[in-house]
C-alpha cells in the first residue's frame, strides 16, 4: 500500500537561502549531489593516499561507528588528525559526517573555506564568537539530523608533540544524550606534518580506537561538561600509552 500524502514530512534544507559564502560558513549547511560527489571521490583519494604514504593503521576496528550519530574524539597534533579518522569510516555515511574545525583558521578566507566545506564537509567551530548558541546549534543538529562529528578536543595542534587538556566543549555537544563518543589515538601524525612544516613527509600513521562511552546520565551543565573532558581525556592517554595490538588492513 503506498503511504498517504499527508503522513509524508518534507522539511526544506537548514541552509535553504543562504548565500554561497554564508551557506560554507554556517553550522547548518547541507550537502547536496555536487558535494556528495566531491566527498566521494576526495575520500577515496585520501584513503589511497594514507596507505600508500603512510602505511596506515587501524587498531581496534570494531568500535568503528556503523552509523550516526557518534562523536569521535583524537589527540590533534596536525592537519593529518582528521584525514586519518574520517578515511576508514564507511562512504555510506559520508554525507552524515562532519569534521568540527576552527572557523578561524579554516573559514576565514574564501579558498580554504571552499575546500574545508565542501571537500572535507567540515563544520565552523568559532573560537572567538558563537559560543554557547554556537555548540547548542550543533548539539540539535547531532542529535536530529543524525550526525557523526569528528572532534579534537584539545581546541589546537600541539606544538610539541604532548597532548594537552581536553576542553568542555565535547561535554556541551553530548552531556545527557546517549550519543556514542569513540576515544581515539592518532600516533605518527606529528612527526609526518608538525605545525611549522608546510607539508606532509611520509611516515607510518596509527589509529587506535577506543570502545564507546556514552553520557546520558551526566548533568547538562559545567560540572558535567568537565567529567566528560576528564573522562575522554583519560581514554584517549590510555589508549597512546598500551601496548600495541595486531593491527589490521589499511581502510578499504
Amino acid at each position: 500500500m503506498l503511504p498517504r500524502l499527508d503522513s509524508w514530512k518534507l522539511r526544506p534544507a537548514r541552509d535553504l537561502g543562504l548565500p554561497p559564502s554564508e551557506r560554507r560558513r554556517s553550522n547548518l549547511r547541507e550537502a547536496g549531489w555536487f558535494e556528495a560527489l566531491l566527498h566521494g571521490g576526495w575520500w577515496s583519494v585520501m584513503r589511497l593516499y594514507l596507505r600508500l604514504a603512510h602505511r596506515f593503521e587501524i587498531h581496534q576496528r570494531e568500535h568503528l561507528p556503523t552509523e550516526a550519530p557518534f562523536v569521535m574524539v583524537a589527540n590533534h597534533s596536525s592537519h593529518l588528525d582528521a584525514l586519518a579518522l574520517c578515511a576508514p569510516l564507511p562512504m555510506r555515511l559520508r554525507a552524515q559526517v562532519f569534521p568540527l574545525a576552527a572557523g578561524d583558521t579554516f573559514f576565514s578566507k574564501p579558498t580554504t573555506s571552499l575546500f574545508a566545506a565542501h571537500a572535507l564537509n567540515a563544520l565552523p567551530v568559532w573560537r572567538k564568537s558563537g559560543g554557547r548558541h554556537g555548540m547548542e546549534d550543533l548539539r540539535q543538529r547531532l542529535v536530529e539530523e543524525p550526525s557523526g562529528f569528528i572532534l579534537f578536543p584539545e581546541g589546537t595542534r600541539t606544538r610539541d608533540g604532548q597532548m594537552a587538556s581536553f576542553k568542555a566543549g565535547l561535554g556541551m555537544l553530548v552531556a545527557g544524550t546517549s550519543v556514542p563518543v569513540i576515544p581515539c589515538h592518532l600516533e605518527g601524525c606529528f612527526a609526518a606534518w608538525p605545525p611549522h612544516r608546510g607539508r606532509p613527509s611520509p611516515g607510518r600513521v596509527r589509529l587506535r580506537l577506543g570502545p564507546p562511552r556514552t553520557f546520558a546520565d551526566v548533568p547538562h551543565d559545567r560540572t558535567g561538561w568537565d567529567h566528560i573532558a576528564q573522562v575522554t581525556e583519560q581514554a584517549v592517554r590510555e589508549l597512546g600509552g598500551g601496548a600495541t595490538p595486531p593491527a589490521s588492513p589499511d581502510p578499504n
